[in-house]
């Protein structure tokens, strides 16, 4: 008897939280709505890219929970390092409104918190190797994570999504008639020594 085995390497890691509670307020969403909004490309987001830092505390507080638990499990860092959230913004798409395909500069890890959202809900995510992949394209029968260029990943209302910033996303076009779709997107940076001395290649982030 033969014996097959297939196994998937370097993958991308997705981690996802879901919050038993509610962490914003909606006099707060329409307070920093009302500081003033301004059109991306296809949705709308506020002007103010901070928002983190004097809004929303017990969410921040649930994000920087979940961004130690990523950095543990996932990166697993040799030395001492602190991540924490550099800008953080509210995203709105209104009906029509959609985000295009894009990644996050100057960011380790990128994360959204989604406060509503419309039914069958996703985020599309990018593989970095589908131009690689498609040189030869063959037709699927169907899609998996081996031979998909890209990927859909529902979300759901007070749930939080962490994902390497350099990973390409995208947003499908609000279909709702009624409905915005509202979500806090936040990027990270770190501080601690990178690299090591010995080898030429040591970073000291302060």
């Amino acid at each position: 008897m033969s014996f097959q085995e297939i196994s998937g390497i370097f993958p991308i890691p997705i981690y996802v939280a879901k919050s038993d509670s509610d962490l914003t307020s909606k006099e707060e969403i329409e307070n920093i709505i009302q500081e003033g909004i301004h059109k991306s490309a296809g949705n709308s987001k506020t002007n103010n890219s901070y928002i983190f830092d004097k809004n929303f505390k017990e969410l921040k507080q649930f994000c920087e929970q979940h961004l130690k638990k990523y950095v543990e499990e996932i990166i697993n860092p040799k030395e001492e390092l602190d991540f924490y959230i550099t800008q953080s913004w509210l995203n709105i798409n209104k009906p029509g409104e959609f985000h295009h395909e894009h990644s996050h500069s100057n960011s380790i890890i990128s994360g959204v918190f989604y406060i509503s959202n419309i039914e069958n809900d996703k985020i599309t995510l990018m593989d970095p190797n589908s131009k690689i992949k498609d040189q030869i394209h063959v037709s699927p029968k169907a899609f998996t994570p081996f031979n998909s260029t890209c990927w859909f990943f529902p979300v759901h209302q007070s749930e939080l999504i962490l994902f390497p910033s350099w990973l390409s996303h995208k947003v499908e076009r609000n279909e709702n008639a009624t409905t915005d779709r509202i979500s806090i997107s936040f990027n990270t940076f770190v501080k601690g020594t990178l690299g090591d001395i010995d080898e030429s290649t040591e970073l000291i982030l302060k």
